[in-house]
């Protein structure tokens, strides 16, 4: 007699998948743990994980194409992956970039490009760069090759992360450990539009700046990581809005990124291995951080950057540590 089975019926309060890749490298899926599930694991993504064979640093959606790339390092090993938003394998290039940090992907009504943070020391370092799709260097931001100093806007220090809306106008947070300190507002034309920070713990300072969204309320969030907070800013101005600091004592926010309905921010804390989901403020007050989910990874996945497909909700999660990128999808 057959007897169909139908998982759906069954309620699980959390799992561990984990799959051994043919190198012989452990995946670890992580478990979604709380009283109300938001989001499920895409365990069939991507279709041919062996494809990640570096540190995967970081990874951005392209919600227009149904793309993700995926920026890994790694000696001999290709540093930008593409695959579609079904897993599977498209390509992957690897010229002019040294050691990806942050990446973003930008669309506009003639196409799109890539954006990358690259915080080498060696030739191509030290610099934000526009690629095509395909891989083809569009633009350079910064002097490849030399750090700089806080007072030449264009002129970065191991810059992790950018942001760019769809107007052009570019956010890059400078200073994932290198001299610079600072967040950096250009226009669509990359001239300077203003520049906010120093090092230091006090208002509007940071210590590695790693992180940087925009709100649909034109406001700036910067993960603070060294001080183990999240500032925020004006986008028009760059005036210190108010800053979140009391949800990160064990760990401090390494990742920052919005849902596609903006009603929550997500959060990767790397050394605890945890996603954190707070709900988001109401337009003029910044107010105290509210946690509404939590999420503990398996033991070592380090999670270092996260992106957010702004029109179907899944969340793709970067992991040096187990060193490949998880998707997850909105319940």
């Amino acid at each position: 007699i057959g007897v169909a089975f139908d998982p759906t019926l069954i309620e699980f309060d959390y799992y561990i998948f984990i799959l051994y890749s043919q190198v012989s490298k452990a995946e670890y899926f992580s478990p979604w743990r709380g009283e109300q599930q938001m989001y499920k694991l895409d365990i069939g993504w991507p279709k041919t994980p062996e494809h990640f064979t570096g540190q995967t640093f970081c990874v951005a959606v392209d919600s227009l194409h149904g793309l993700v790339y995926v920026g890994q390092r790694g000696d001999n090993v290709p540093k930008v992956l593409v695959f579609s938003e079904e897993g599977y394998f498209l390509h992957s290039w690897n010229d002019t970039v040294e050691m990806p940090h942050g990446i973003f992907v930008w669309n506009t009504e003639t196409g799109s490009s890539v954006w990358i943070t690259d915080v080498g020391t060696g030739k191509y370092g030290h610099t934000v760069k526009q690629y095509s799709p395909l891989g083809q260097l569009m633009q350079v931001l910064g002097t490849p090759g030399n750090a700089g100093s806080s007072l030449i806007p264009l002129q970065f220090d191991q810059p992790a992360e950018i942001f760019v809306e769809e107007t052009g106008e570019i956010y890059v947070v400078d200073g994932d450990g290198g001299m610079n300190n600072r967040l950096l507002k250009l226009s669509d034309d990359y001239k300077e539009i203003w520049l906010t920070g120093t090092n230091g713990s006090g208002i509007g300072q940071f210590q590695i700046p790693h992180s940087v969204t925009v709100d649909a309320f034109g406001r700036v969030w910067v993960a603070d990581r060294g001080n183990k907070r999240i500032q925020v800013f004006d986008k028009v101005t760059g005036e210190w809005l108010g800053s979140w600091s009391g949800c990160f004592s064990e760990d401090g926010p390494y990742s920052v990124r919005f849902t596609a309905d903006y009603k929550y921010l997500i959060v990767a804390q790397l050394n605890i291995n945890r996603l954190a989901i707070f709900a988001a403020p109401p337009v003029g007050s910044i107010g105290n951080c509210v946690m509404v989910h939590s999420v503990q990874l398996a033991d070592e996945t380090k999670p270092h950057l996260v992106d957010v497909d702004m029109r179907r909700g899944a969340v793709y999660v970067a992991e040096i540590g187990a060193q490949q990128v998880q998707k997850y999808v909105p319940l």
